[in-house]
């Protein structure tokens, strides 16, 4: 799936996906969206990505699957609820009829900002 040109907002980069995985993906977004509140949606590295205190989390679709970019920590944490999902350093792939459970994913986020949160401490104390 080539885009011709890169999208600048989320609801761009979703006009160019395939249906069922844009509808797949708006879910996660609007799961991602109730967990983290805060958050600032941007496009980072060509992907749908949420910032709060640095990077919070990304999603994107691929060819022969959707993935969301947690980072490695919460996929370390979460790996026995996440067995059915192929998964990769930092990132947990899923097919857009069999997505990720919106529990799993809200719990992921909450780790991801306390993770920043903490980072973001510990740079003001310097």
């Amino acid at each position: 799936m080539m885009r011709a040109q890169a999208a600048k907002t989320i609801d761009e980069y979703l006009s160019t996906v395939a249906d069922e995985q844009r509808i797949a993906l708006e879910k996660l977004r609007q799961i991602i969206r109730s967990a983290a509140p805060k958050a600032e949606e941007c496009i980072s590295y060509q992907m749908p990505t949420f910032k709060q205190n640095g990077m919070l989390v990304s999603f994107g679709a691929f060819r022969n699957h959707c993935s969301f970019f947690p980072g490695a920590k919460p996929i370390q944490t979460n790996k026995e609820e996440l067995r059915n999902f192929e998964t990769g350093k930092g990132t947990i792939h899923f097919q857009p009829n069999k997505p990720i459970p919106a529990t799993l994913i809200r719990k992921i986020v909450k780790e991801r900002i306390a993770e920043n949160e903490v980072k973001a401490a510990k740079k003001k104390k310097k």
